[in-house]
């Protein structure tokens, strides 16, 4: 049975708890690999042909009249205008305002749709040979830490959180390489950022005070630009120009 199959959420909990005999995991189960497997050639085979690209990540729920709409779109179309294309989840909110400034930058505008009970649809501003759709979370957060260069995270909910501390954890581990991530708005953010250094880091000692040097809080787009050029000139790496 699909998901839109289910006539409510406790019909879907008792399915997932029903004992399946051996043939329904190997018919359902068993056979999703290669569906897995499709998505990752497919997303591999195509970003891998985009070069230096920087995530912006935040709420689909942001309106096109709100000001940390207004902030992304500036910050992707001054990102477009460096050389660097712009990654996005490819739905409304914070990420069409992403999307819509790399198209107004001239740069790569890519998206990675999902298909989701509530809020996701694809924007119109995505290149039309850049627009991949997943059916699957974990590939495509795989996607968003591996062709990406930098992450910019505008504010937002369960989701933005998920992706900030996804990249956190990659580059904490050395599983990826140490890309700039940049906090947007300081109202927003710093209250979680004082909560990790008082709480998590100094009470706790859960995590090191030199994981907070990953993590850049600015509030403009030029200071975004600022720490993706110094990244880049830094390990004397060129843009897409």
């Amino acid at each position: 049975m699909s998901q839109e199959e289910y006539k409510n959420e406790d019909e879907r909990i008792k399915a997932r708890l029903k004992q399946k005999s051996w043939n329904e995991i190997r018919s359902n189960d068993s056979w999703a690999i290669f569906k897995i497997m499709s998505e990752f050639v497919n997303g591999f085979e195509s970003m891998a042909r985009i070069g230096p690209s920087v995530s912006i990540f935040g709420s689909a729920r942001t309106k096109p009249d709100d000001k940390y709409y207004l902030l992304a779109e500036k910050i992707a179309e001054k990102i477009a205008k460096a050389g660097y294309g712009v990654i996005t989840g490819g739905g409304p909110g914070i990420m069409e305002a992403g999307n819509k400034g790399a198209h107004h930058g001239g740069g790569p505008s890519i998206g990675l749709n999902i298909e989701l009970p509530f809020e996701q649809h694809y924007n119109p501003y995505i290149d039309r040979d850049k627009n991949l759709n997943f059916d699957y979370f974990f590939v495509r957060k795989v996607m968003f830490v591996k062709y990406s260069q930098g992450f910019v995270v505008m504010p937002g909910g369960f989701g933005t959180l998920d992706e900030l501390f996804e990249a956190i954890t990659l580059i904490q581990t050395k599983k990826i390489a140490k890309f700039p991530i940049i906090l947007v708005g300081r109202e927003f953010w710093t209250g979680l950022m004082d909560w990790i250094e008082q709480t998590v880091i100094n009470k706790y000692e859960n995590a090191s005070p030199n994981d907070l040097k990953l993590i850049k809080i600015v509030d403009t787009e030029d200071e975004v630009l600022d720490v993706i050029d110094s990244f880049y000139k830094k390990y004397n790496l060129s843009p897409n120009f």
